[in-house]
């Protein structure tokens, strides 16, 4: 199989410089790294992808059993970058792409040597000890919601997820993204996501992580970007000044300058 074509694989940058692949969450596709790209491009190779069933990926090979695990999309990860034949490349994953930035550092760790997690979750729901930002019955009713409706759904979800409503234009873009997929396929991806538990996953990651989270962030609050952080040993943590869950959009002046300081940290 052409996993550069079945993923829509782009490459990009600066062929000379460390490889930095960057991975989209949910409902999501490459473009919304579009203002990360310049700002990597000039030092760096770039490697954008969809994952299989988002963007312009080749619809046909989603499979609901490869993907109702988080492995499923670490296994796109994990082919995209074998591949390209990459090596100690930088996953910058966003979302549930952190999550599974983690599953295939463990799974290669000769692709992937360094890892950025953009606003991480490792559970959605909250647990004993463990604040997720979601009770049971808070992801039953957004499954339900979004399996009854689901462009319904988008259209009241993503603008909440974006925050900034005082930038409409941001909500509206992410309800467009999520809109243009697959009702059938977001069903998977959706319950893959916010059914995951990947805390003891946290701990295999042996590799400089830089974890960042938002300011004010409804689907991965304060405490869990803690947790993230105080799971992985030797990890750093930054708050954006930001507001939202996806701040390479809403705050990408902020976002770029620390995902460049921590790769020049890395030389």
């Amino acid at each position: 199989m052409d996993i550069a074509r079945r993923n829509n694989v782009t490459v990009t940058g600066n062929p000379r410089g460390r490889t930095v692949v960057l991975a989209h969450g949910f409902g999501c596709d490459q473009n919304m790294w579009r203002l990360t790209v310049p700002a990597l491009a000039r030092d760096h190779r770039v490697v954008l992808f969809d994952y299989v069933g988002s963007g312009r990926s080749e619809l046909s090979a989603f499979s609901e059993d490869r993907y109702a695990s988080l492995d499923g999309y670490a296994r796109d990860v994990v082919e995209v970058c074998a591949e390209l034949d990459l090596r100690d490349a930088v996953l910058v994953g966003h979302s549930v792409s952190a999550m599974v930035g983690v599953l295939a550092a463990d799974a290669a760790p000769e692709r992937i040597g360094a890892l950025v997690m953009v606003a991480p979750s490792p559970r959605y729901m909250d647990d004993e000890g463990y604040r997720g930002g979601f009770s049971a019955e808070d992801i039953d009713e957004l499954l339900a919601s979004l399996e009854a409706n689901y462009l319904g759904w988008s259209s009241a979800m993503a603008p909440l997820i974006m925050g900034n409503p005082e930038r409409p234009e941001l909500g509206a873009e992410l309800t467009n993204s999520f809109c243009a997929t697959d009702p059938d396929i977001a069903r998977v991806f959706a319950r893959t996501t916010f059914l995951s538990d990947s805390r003891d996953d946290l701990r295999t990651v042996r590799v400089p992580t830089l974890v960042l989270e938002c300011a004010q962030d409804v689907i991965a609050p304060r405490e869990v970007g803690a947790f993230v952080h105080q799971a992985i040993p030797g990890s750093r943590l930054i708050t954006l000044n930001a507001t939202g869950h996806c701040p390479q959009l809403s705050a990408p002046e902020a976002t770029n300058e620390a995902v460049l300081d921590f790769l020049a940290s890395l030389r």
